[in-house]
């Protein structure tokens, strides 16, 4: 299999060359590492969000967007596609670094996991990468410090000079757009955790509302949830039947019906504490290759009006 990281080191090229266009910014860290900035000082938007999300999943995966209505009111949505959803979304797009030094916080996701291929999915999936550059996407409030680059570095196996940090807070436009276009990702990573083998997944497709952009993070991030949760929905082909299916959507859930700002406050915002079965589409259809379909869960439009301030 191509390497992850060259086909999405492809793309920062491009985001770096069309930075202008895109309402993006670079620079250089002092170690020589690279900061694409796609929404801290730089505005970003949509075409850049797209853009992250196609790096996020190495190229593999296919997003765009078109308008809808929430409430009857006109709302974006983004819709992701892939025929390698093992790969493209398990073990690249997939947030899954929680990359902390002593100066810098931040999650990220992107084909530098592969690098590292620590995390439970790459055993699913037995795939390993190696390359010599690598891009991981960060969110975050905060500017990324040649340290946490150098973390990421030690970790990939590569030079500082050779990792492009990409970040961006949730409560951006980048944010919303790359966070709606996890659906298909939570989707499949759902399936996976409930014992599916993620290499039997064919395709995925799934699509979600772009949040309102909120003015703080917390907020953010309990939009950019309820958009998925409440709002997305996903389609999954697939090789062989399981009796799991019903429990991939958030419908599934113990605190669905629920706004995911309410969960966090229950919770003092600690996200490890918060169900992982929350994290997933409203609706999935699971359609099984020569065999039956299966369409469970469903969406709740008036919990996004209020979540969204419509």
């Amino acid at each position: 299999m191509e390497s992850l990281n060259r086909m999405a080191i492809e793309l920062v090229d491009e985001a770096l060359d069309y930075a202008e266009e895109l309402n993006i910014g670079g620079y250089d860290l002092d170690n020589e590492a690279t900061v694409l900035d796609f929404g801290l000082e730089f505005e970003g938007g949509i075409e850049a969000g797209l853009l992250l999300t196609e790096i996020q999943t190495a190229g593999m995966a296919t997003p765009s967007h078109h308008l809808g209505e929430i409430g009857d009111a006109p709302i974006p949505y983004i819709q992701l596609a892939t025929d390698q959803p093992a790969l493209s979304l398990l073990c690249s797009q997939k947030a899954g670094w929680e990359l902390t030094t002593e100066d810098f916080e931040g999650l990220g996701s992107g084909p530098a996991r592969a690098l590292v291929a620590e995390e439970e999915e790459f055993r699913r999936v037995g795939y390993t990468d190696a390359f010599d550059l690598t891009a991981l996407a960060v969110e975050t409030e905060q500017d990324p410090t040649a340290a946490a680059a150098a973390q990421v570095a030690e970790l990939a196996e590569v030079e500082p000079s050779s990792v492009f940090l990409l970040a961006y807070p949730t409560a951006s436009l980048v944010g919303s757009v790359t966070n709606a276009a996890r659906t298909a990702e939570l989707a499949t990573f759902r399936l996976s955790e409930l014992g599916y083998d993620p290499l039997d997944i064919v395709s995925a497709t799934g699509r979600a509302p772009v949040a309102p952009v909120a003015g703080d993070e917390q907020t953010a991030i309990a939009r950019t949830n309820d958009a998925i949760a409440y709002g997305g929905t996903a389609h999954l082909t697939v090789r062989e039947d399981a009796d799991v299916f019903d429990s991939v959507p958030s419908t599934a859930a113990e605190d669905h019906g629920r706004p995911f700002g309410e969960v966090f406050d229950d919770l003092e915002w600690n996200f490890a504490e918060v169900p992982a079965d929350l994290f997933a589409p409203a609706k999935v259809t699971i359609d099984v290759v020569g065999g039956p379909t299966y369409v469970h869960g469903e969406t709740d439009e008036e919990l996004l009006v209020d979540s969204f301030g419509l």
